[in-house]
């Protein structure tokens, strides 16, 4: 290990005595429910703020555009976060290497919070015109930045922890922390829809969300300092060289890996967007459907994406988490053919496209995480998942729901469908590279 990630330990959270002990240890178990947990209260936070952009922004902070361009106009201010995030990551590394992880956590959590917080109180473009607005953007993008900082190296340490026969059932647990978000922030936006007005709804129901996501924070705050501050864990956290290590050495040493880790799950993170944030614009904007029941549509399809998941994480045990990706891929790849006809096609149509994306999204959205966890040597290991996941974030996901609308609008469901077949592409492109270089393990 060299010398600049030996000194990123916390000295004031490495144990006095030496050896390992192992009724000390964390299990793969313990981890799995500390990076579930922590998870959950980051989908929530993304969700609310995605399904804000559908049902209330374009009317709060967009009144003088028409509904379609206001909600472009959100959709643009919800990709800061997807730009942001990679640049908090190289802030909060240099925060973690000179004061320790739990001043990196506590700092970029409490930022995460405040941020939603002041999203929840912000006054709209009635009051404040456009400074309204720019407040908007500069949460969201501190939102962004926030999320950069709260990398841990939990769900990489569980990886490295689990039985090698079991690497795929336990590369798909944090994955679970998804759907459970969107079934949260959906439910509670259903329930405040169905209770209040529209009017009274624009005017202060939809700031609720953002409140119990604040609420959510931390609690979550504080479950993962209570992990990390555990003499075990940057014990365990040293032993498996999981230390932060210099970007410029990594993009050197292991620049290929962070591009094939960023463009291995690019097929889930367009499909992600695509089955929650867009379709419920879709849905809202040019179909007459109930809000309030496709709302309950989108939540029994999160429900459908969990044994999905489960399915996965089973069949990657079996037949290698690279080739399950690649699976998935594959299947997204012909869904994204009936796009058009799904969206286009009527009320049922409609139906079929969220739950059927819903179970390919689950499927291959449970190993995403692990075909970016294991591809670089250990020393730069912990940095390397980070930046491949935000790097993938941003270009899988970040934009789809701007991208979706946009090619829906001007140029017609169809192209939906190539959008979506173009995240595939870029999935099978990086499996078949990484097969043939070795670069991404199948274990």
């Amino acid at each position: 290990m060299s010398t600049s990630n030996a000194s990123s330990i916390d000295p004031s959270v490495i144990p006095v005595q030496s050896g390992d002990s192992h009724a000390g240890n964390f299990t793969p178990g313990d981890l799995a429910i500390g990076v579930v947990v922590g998870r959950i209260s980051q989908s929530f936070d993304f969700f609310v703020f995605g399904i804000g952009c559908v049902l209330a922004f374009p009317a709060v902070f967009f009144p003088f555009a028409n509904h379609v361009d206001g909600m472009f106009f959100a959709f643009a201010i919800f990709a800061l976060a997807f730009i942001a995030r990679p640049l908090g990551s190289m802030f909060f590394l240099v925060l973690h290497r000179n004061f320790g992880l739990v001043t990196k956590l506590t700092v970029a959590l409490f930022l995460l919070g405040m941020a939603t917080a002041g999203t929840a109180f912000l006054p709209g473009y009635a009051s404040l015109g456009w400074w309204a607005i720019a407040a908007l953007a500069v949460l969201r993008f501190g939102q962004g930045f926030a999320l950069g900082g709260s990398w841990n190296g939990l769900a990489s340490l569980m990886a490295l922890k689990a039985p090698k026969e079991r690497r795929g059932w336990y590369a798909m647990l944090p994955q679970l922390a998804d759907p459970a978000g969107f079934i949260i922030a959906a439910g509670l936006f259903a329930f405040i829809w169905t209770s209040l007005s529209h009017q009274d709804f624009i005017d202060w129901g939809w700031r609720y969300p953002f409140f119990a996501a604040f609420a959510i924070n931390v609690v979550a705050l504080f479950a993962r300092l209570r992990m990390v501050v555990a003499p075990r864990y940057a014990e365990q956290m040293q032993q498996r060289d999981l230390v932060p290590s210099p970007v410029r050495e990594l993009a050197r040493s292991q620049g290929r890996n962070v591009a094939l880790g960023a463009f291995a799950p690019l097929a889930s993170y367009a499909m992600f967007h695509l089955v929650t944030i867009f379709a419920l614009s879709w849905a809202v904007l040019f179909t007459q459907q109930s809000l309030v029941s496709f709302l309950l549509v989108q939540i029994a399809g999160a429900l459908v994406a969990i044994p999905c998941m489960l399915l996965s994480g089973s069949v990657a045990d079996r037949i290698g988490r690279r080739t399950t990706l690649a699976v998935g891929g594959v299947l997204i790849a012909v869904y994204s053919g009936w796009t058009a006809l799904l969206l286009s096609g009527g009320t049922i149509n409609s139906y079929l496209f969220i739950i059927l994306g819903y179970a390919l999204l689950g499927f291959t959205h449970a190993q995403a995480a692990g075909a970016v966890s294991s591809n670089f040597r250990p020393d730069y290991r912990y940095t390397g998942a980070m930046l491949s996941s935000d790097l993938g974030w941003l270009i899988g996901a970040g934009f789809a729901p701007l991208v979706a609308l946009a090619l829906a609008e001007y140029a017609g469901v169809d192209y939906v469908g190539l959008y979506l077949l173009s995240g595939a592409i870029g999935t099978l492109a990086a499996v078949w590279i990484s097969r043939r270089s070795g670069a991404l393990p199948n274990d």
